[in-house]
């Protein structure tokens, strides 16, 4: 189910950048003030307002508690993540690649950064949190190994080429690495350092990819304030169907 969700969001995130340059082939100056570009627009910001409901649980306990009751955490997070995600694409369609005013163009630059931001720290960050998780676990099991290891009478030389072969362990799949199966303390040193070595460096992409909370805060901020710009601006001009 979590794969299927994973495939989902991705299909719509990459529709969300691709239907962006359809304006390349396609304009419609007359369809955002029209009736039926109205309700998508109405509807494209319903959408992008069903997120603050989860933004609201998260940081007041009380609305949060009383929110538990009724729908759970991991539901909750979904909803979020499709509102936020359809939001933009209505948008998009709303607008009908008129992007003439500067307001449309920050309107629509600033919910795609959004949904970028949000789309990285949800599946990309935690796809990292969990290989250094597993390195961890893999850390230690060598580390258990080569303490049960009996020392011998000559240390074991390093090799002059093992700094660039620890490349090769970056995000690499850890279930065919046993401490049991290799050989002797030398081998065992050298697991161990390459591990070492994946460690620090998924945990420097951690902290990389760490900013996406700020980035995400502050364009969806942003986005909020130039959504209530454009709602008050399209009610001062008037709407063409009424």
């Amino acid at each position: 189910m979590r794969e299927r969700s994973d495939i989902l969001m991705g299909l719509l995130f990459a529709f969300l950048l691709i239907f962006l340059l359809g304006f390349i082939v396609h304009a419609s100056p007359r369809f955002p003030g029209s009736l039926s570009g109205s309700l998508l627009g109405i509807a494209a910001a319903l959408l992008m307002l069903v997120p603050l409901v989860h933004v609201a649980a998260r940081r007041i306990p009380s609305f949060g508690k009383w929110l538990d009751l009724r729908i759970s955490k991991r539901t909750l997070l979904s909803i979020h993540i499709y509102a936020g995600a359809f939001g933009p694409i209505l948008a998009l369609i709303h607008a009908a690649h008129k992007f003439e005013s500067p307001l449309g163009i920050a309107l629509t630059g600033t919910a795609i950064l959004v949904v970028w931001s949000g789309f990285v720290g949800r599946y990309f960050l935690i796809q990292v949190s969990k290989a250094i998780r597993a390195r961890e676990s893999e850390l230690a099991m060598l580390r258990l190994g080569l303490d049960a290891q009996p020392p011998k009478s000559e240390p074991p030389k390093g090799d002059a080429s093992n700094g660039l072969s620890r490349w090769r362990f970056l995000f690499a799949p850890t279930d065919d690495l046993d401490p049991a199966d290799l050989a002797d303390a030398k081998q065992r040193a050298e697991a161990l350092a390459d591990t070492e070595y994946a460690v620090r460096a998924e945990r420097a992409v951690s902290r990389l990819f760490g900013t996406w909370r700020t980035i995400h805060i502050a364009t969806s901020t942003l986005l909020y304030a130039l959504l209530l710009l454009h709602i008050w601006a399209g009610y001062y001009f008037g709407f063409r169907w009424l």
